[in-house]
């Protein structure tokens, strides 16, 4: 039985041998995870905050043509869709190839940091081309073609490659086989990384993957003065402020990094145990808050994407559970497996103060959300469910985790879930 993720289907899939941390320390376990919900801004504090500064606080959000970002946004301040889609539009936000050469959605302040993180990441496409006769003269001709076709204002890419002609040529059937099928996708990569150019969504929506390419002036990059190194420990900074105390090999997987570049990045912040002994680290100007910081006794519910930040920056599920719940079965892709041997959400989430208690889908067809939950019955909860659900009914439409996911795909795992519920 499959227990990988469902949220991220261009990347690797390797999950990170389970790391429990501070699972021996149990007086300390829930206090870890409401401590990076409180961090996260999952406790209410952002409530109302732009866009920009929930980013900044509670990290990058990956996107995959999913509603993550728009579910990381509106959990934590109640953001509504338009208000998100104006932060793209003002260029307050924007969804960029970054860490691991992934795309995530990021504020405007780490656009050049972002860009950075991911540039080691973005060359594989070309390399396999390298093979196949394409030449960098031949790109860099092409992005030239690009910039002057983009010089008169955002085009599809169907637009772009008529616009070019003959400066991009298709890579015939092997090409096909390496899953490079024309030069042009490669000339766009490029000239994103650098970034020359931007993505703008077709209808101004972040759940969706039909783009146009624009100029983008100025160039976001013109101005850093980071080195690759500075670049990699800045990157670090941000991760251990966004989900520590984490362990080593968690940024490692986040950044895409080696082992020794990924210990170089992290030398200069001078990391600290956040307990004796254990292996997850925090930023040392954050140790006292951390020894310091008391967990409400009151709970505290929402739903989060299946790639939310507070679970994807990690890929750590386990310690998001309550050892009760370690065995608890849950719906994956063929069937029943136990919530604690997947190292992402397997659906979308329902936290209690950093606690995973529930998981929930969206059923298009009858406007609702199906949940189950792990045998709480709260009127905190109902309502956090209901004011999930009126979001998503009136201005998302559908809650997909990811492109390629659908009503009638997502269908068998509702139906799961309703059984579940019952």
């Amino acid at each position: 039985m499959s227990v990988q993720s469902i949220g991220a289907p261009d990347e690797p899939q390797e999950a990170l041998a389970p790391a429990r941390g501070f699972l021996t320390f149990q007086p300390m376990q829930s206090k870890l995870r409401a401590w990076w919900s409180e961090r996260q801004g999952l406790d209410g504090s952002l409530e109302g905050a732009s866009p920009a500064d929930v980013l900044e606080r509670s990290g990058w959000s990956r996107s995959v043509g999913g509603v993550g970002p728009y579910l990381t946004l509106f959990s934590r301040a109640g953001t509504s869709r338009a208000a998100a889609d104006k932060a793209v539009a003002d260029l307050e936000i924007c969804e960029l190839p970054a860490a691991r050469g992934c795309t995530y959605v990021l504020p405007a302040s780490d656009f050049a940091l972002g860009l950075l993180a991911g540039r080691e990441m973005s060359g594989g496409d070309l390399k396999s081309a390298k093979k196949l006769g394409v030449t960098d003269h031949e790109i860099d001709a092409l992005g030239v073609a690009v910039r002057k076709a983009l010089s008169k204002g955002p085009l599809a890419p169907d637009a772009i490659r008529e616009a070019v002609g003959p400066a991009a040529r298709s890579l015939g059937e092997a090409g096909k086989k390496k899953g490079v099928t024309t030069t042009l996708p490669l000339a766009l990569g490029q000239l994103q990384t650098a970034g020359e150019i931007r993505r703008v969504p077709v209808n101004g929506r972040l759940d969706q993957q039909r783009y146009q390419y624009a100029l983008w002036k100025p160039n976001p990059l013109g101005k850093s003065k980071l080195s690759r190194e500075a670049a990699y420990t800045e990157l670090a900074r941000r991760y251990f402020r966004w989900v520590g105390p984490a362990t080593p090999a968690e940024f490692q997987w986040f950044s895409g990094l080696g082992v020794k570049t990924a210990q170089a990045a992290t030398e200069p912040l001078g990391l600290v145990p956040g307990e004796p002994g254990s292996d997850r680290l925090l930023l040392p100007e954050d140790a006292a808050a951390f020894r310091k910081f008391k967990p409400t006794t009151k709970p505290h519910y929402v739903l989060v994407s299946s790639l939310d930040s507070i679970s994807a920056h990690r890929r750590n599920v386990v310690t998001l559970l309550d050892p009760a719940d370690l065995d608890r079965q849950v719906v994956a892709e063929r069937g029943l497996a136990a919530v604690s041997s997947f190292a992402d959400l397997p659906s979308h989430a329902i936290l209690d103060r950093g606690r995973v208690v529930g998981f929930w889908e969206y059923d298009a067809d009858a406007e609702e959300i199906v949940s189950t939950t792990f045998g709480i019955k709260d009127k905190g909860l109902d309502a956090a469910i209901e004011r999930m659900e009126t979001f998503v009914r009136d201005q998302l439409g559908d809650a997909r985790s990811f492109s390629l996911d659908s009503p009638k795909s997502r269908a068998p795992k509702i139906k799961a879930l309703r059984a579940l519920r019952r």
